[in-house]
């Protein structure tokens, strides 16, 4: 059984045997103007956009705590923007203006947030499909169904971790991880480690596993890296450029921001906070080959090296999971087809915090408020 304690700002599982009734908010959702699939940053942005104009909505978060997406990432992360830049409308992050905040911390804010707006969050709560009903849609989470007559898919940016398929022909007693389940190099067994993926998150894993005394390899074609210390002086003062340049240069709205948007989406990001200077110093080994393939056991790159490992980190990224939506939204990328959000398809069908949106801010805490207003006022027009 399900419940929301609002005293604490947590939801909780209640135990099955627990006799105590669903949530009021819960218990009355036979049908809802609005069901925001998703408790994260964008959900919760949209939610407070809705509840300022007054519109009827409930958040169904599959964790059993608002933030929880956040919590589960490594300890050691941290944002890649200041938190000037990551605090939701109506909310500024509580920390210095240019302070990093780790991931723990703005799981935390999230959850400060929904308590401090009274948002009508309902956690544990997963949902298993969205299908068409007549004019609206049904949602359905285990046993129990929800009707709505729109659905805010807020998901996350990509959802399923991509390990390749010859990843089953290593070693069975290679250890193997994907960035999302790297929680520290404790993980790991002794021996060399192969972290492939050489964006920003391949970078961060190799150098902190690097720094635990492990010989360290990392693979794949450079993205290259911004030319200054992520947290130096002089990115103070050009982080309100890159700001300017996220949300209204590269947009949908540019030829450059609609040239841009499918490479943004079928290629990994520059290196941010570790560069190639501290992957040196700290001693991991850049192969710019990529590993494709296994023999005798052992991870290969497409120059015919074999690499003698006993640990694999894949950073290899995520792909688009819309497999529980039971409706044909897909375009021609994999990505809904959908303008600032909206479905054009689908009327009542909306997406926010999906990867380059109509932004590339889209896809960031910064970017994720205003996308989410303009869905909401959407709604507000319907």
């Amino acid at each position: 059984m399900i419940r929301s304690n609002h005293d604490d700002g947590r939801c909780k599982l209640a135990d099955s045997a627990d006799a105590r009734p669903l949530s009021p908010t819960y218990r009355r959702l036979m049908h809802i103007e609005t069901a925001i699939i998703g408790g994260g940053q964008a959900g919760l942005a949209t939610a407070y956009h809705l509840a300022r104009r007054g519109r009827e909505c409930v958040v169904l978060e599959a964790g059993p705590r608002v933030g929880d997406s956040w919590r589960t990432r490594w300890p050691s992360l941290r944002l890649y923007s200041p938190a000037r830049y990551d605090g939701l409308p109506g909310m500024r992050f509580p920390a210095s203006r240019n302070a990093f905040p780790s991931a723990g911390e703005m799981g935390d804010y999230l959850e400060a947030y929904a308590r401090r707006f009274e948002l009508p969050v309902e956690c544990g709560v997963r949902v298993d499909e969205l299908a068409r009903n007549g004019a609206g849609y049904v949602v359905t989470a285990g046993e129990r169904q929800l009707t709505a007559d729109n659905v805010v898919v807020a998901s996350g940016v990509q959802q399923r971790p991509v390990v390749p398929a010859f990843a089953g022909e290593l070693d069975p007693g290679i250890t193997q991880l994907h960035s999302a389940e790297y929680q520290s190099p404790a993980q790991l067994q002794e021996g060399s480690v192969l972290v492939v993926g050489a964006s920003h998150s391949g970078a961060d894993i190799a150098f902190e596993v690097a720094r635990e005394q492990h010989s360290t390899i990392l693979s794949g074609p450079s993205n290259g890296q911004i030319p200054f210390q992520l947290e130096g002086r002089p990115m103070r003062f050009v982080f309100p450029l890159l700001r300017l340049v996220a949300t209204r240069v590269l947009t949908m709205n540019t030829p450059m921001g609609r040239k841009l948007q499918p490479e943004i989406r079928s290629h990994g990001g520059p290196l941010l906070r570790v560069k190639a200077a501290d992957l040196e110093a700290a001693g991991v080994e850049r192969l710019v080959a990529r590993t494709t393939g296994a023999a005798d056991g052992l991870p290969v790159t497409d120059d015919g090296r074999v690499l003698d490992v006993r640990n694999v980190v894949w950073c290899t990224g995520f792909r688009n999971d819309y497999g529980w939506i039971k409706l044909p939204l897909a375009g021609p990328d994999g990505f809904p087809d959908q303008e600032r959000g909206v479905s054009q398809v689908f009327p009542g069908l909306y997406f926010v915090g999906m990867l380059f949106l109509h932004s590339f801010s889209s896809m960031l805490i910064l970017g994720t408020g205003r996308d989410a207003g303009y869905v909401a006022r959407h709604i507000a027009r319907r």
